[in-house]
């Protein structure tokens, strides 16, 4: 490859300072230029933090940035080059090849030999690269010929080849927090020269915290609602361009629904959710969960409060509440939205209309609020191990009292004998749904203790 050939291949990657940027989409003008405005990443790049000193000290050899879309893999990889003085090259791991790869390194081998300059070598949806065309990259990682950076939205430890990821470090990224995307949406606005500053424009706060909202932590697709919603709002008679509420969510495609999911609304709206189901009404609690997944509210928040309502709510009035609970929060975790809408609606339906008690709920608050203020009970002796019973003994117990007695060798598995010191009662069943078979084997066995307790009747002199 001659130098001209190579001047070409690096025109061609975009990034390189002077290049045209007024046909650049708004999201990739306001790329940021330093570690400093980088939205979000905080775990990973505030002051003293590792992969920040890595990046400071140009002390890094292969990264893989792992995360979900437009948190800001490529961005950071650009930063990383720009920091460091680095030339940046991409690769995608859809339409790239060995073939490319191999080009790709020996044009960063002629720019060390004839610049002395290093290159980082970017590779976009990593895991889309198969074992042959990761091998490729290997004895150059090992050389230092390209400062290699990965990135993936799969989980790398599943989907990159042992050797790759053995000569590299991992470092999850996470989705940007709103009120980061909220002060990247600012910037772009007042930046006359990367961003829409050139233009006057009014975009009111209720605008701006809807399209942070309903990015869902992509500042890609927050900049791209932004410069959407500008560039199509004519301008006004004032000379003006003003977004309002409405342009926003068409911007974005999605209705506002006044929910904060920090605040008052999170908290009334969940405790909605929960009490229509706990009051037996479908067709409320279906509402209130499908505000919260309108919203955006966590998935994995919802599948927890129905576990907890499961048990708080049902209980033993379909002790398969829980199951059904449990199998739909794991579930909705794992297809993810928009399908964890169903199996979430059905767990929700089954609580709404199943039996309801709280029993077992209310009894363990009791025992809890007992042991905290009360005297702490002794384990009565016939109750304790094998050894301690032995040692009792020893020490001139009645042996009798510290007897045993193994319920199966008993009909129906059960023989009356004292588990509490004090004969305290903190269950007691209700006769709701297949609790009601509980309440009655209860009394029962109940009566058989405190017939027990009497002994046989004695008889009567005449």
């Amino acid at each position: 490859m001659d130098l001209f050939s190579l001047q070409e291949a690096e025109s061609r990657e975009g990034f390189e300072p002077g290049a045209d940027t007024s046909v650049m989409p708004l999201a990739a003008r306001m790329r940021p230029r330093s570690l400093d405005e980088v939205a979000g990443q905080r775990h990973l790049l505030a002051p003293g933090k590792l992969l920040r000193r890595a990046i400071e000290t140009d002390r890094f050899t292969s990264l893989i940035f792992y995360g979900p879309p437009g948190c800001g893999k490529t961005t950071l990889a650009s930063v990383i080059a720009r920091t460091t003085n680095a030339h940046f090259m991409m690769l995608n791991g859809v339409e790239s090849n060995v073939a490319e790869i191999r080009e790709r390194i020996a044009q960063a081998q002629m720019r060390m030999s004839m610049h002395g300059r290093k290159t980082v070598l970017f590779v976009d949806e990593l895991h889309r690269f198969n074992k042959a065309q990761q091998d490729v990259l290997l004895p150059h990682l090992e050389k230092g010929t390209v400062r290699f950076i990965g990135a993936t939205t799969e989980n790398p430890y599943f989907a990159i080849n042992s050797p790759l990821l053995s000569r590299s470090q991992v470092f999850p990224l996470e989705p940007v927090p709103e009120e980061e995307l909220v002060s990247l949406l600012k910037r772009a606005l007042a930046d006359a020269e990367r961003g829409l500053g050139a233009s006057r424009v009014d975009m009111e706060e209720e605008a701006l915290n809807h399209l942070a909202a309903k990015a869902d932590g992509d500042a890609r697709k927050a900049l791209t609602a932004l410069e959407v919603a500008v560039l199509s709002t004519p301008v006004g008679d004032d000379g003006i361009v003003h977004v309002d509420l409405s342009v926003a969510e068409e911007s974005i495609q999605r209705k506002a629904i006044k929910y904060d999911r920090l605040g008052d609304s999170h908290y009334d709206t969940i405790s909605a959710f929960i009490k229509s189901m706990r009051g037996s009404d479908p067709d409320a609690a279906l509402y209130w969960l499908g505000m919260m997944l309108e919203a955006g509210e966590d998935i994995r928040f919802i599948g927890r409060r129905l576990v907890i309502a499961a048990s708080e709510d049902v209980g033993l009035a379909d002790s398969n509440a829980l199951r059904v609970a449990l199998d739909a929060a794991r579930a909705a975790e794992m297809v993810g939205m928009p399908e964890a809408r169903i199996p979430l609606a059905h767990a929700t339906v089954y609580l709404a209309t199943a039996p309801k008690s709280n029993s077992a709920y209310m009894g363990i608050n009791a025992a809890m609020n007992d042991v905290r203020n009360g005297k702490t009970l002794a384990v009565p002796e016939h109750l304790r191990t094998p050894t301690r019973k032995k040692m009792a003994a020893a020490g001139g117990a009645d042996a009798a009292r510290l007897e045993y007695l193994y319920s199966h060798d008993y009909p129906e598995h059960y023989v009356p004998q004292a588990y509490l010191p004090e004969g305290r009662v903190y269950y007691t069943p209700t006769r709701n749904g297949l609790e009601l078979r509980i309440s009655e084997r209860m009394e029962y066995r109940r009566k058989m203790a405190e017939e027990a307790v009497k002994g046989p009747d004695k008889p009567t002199k005449e």
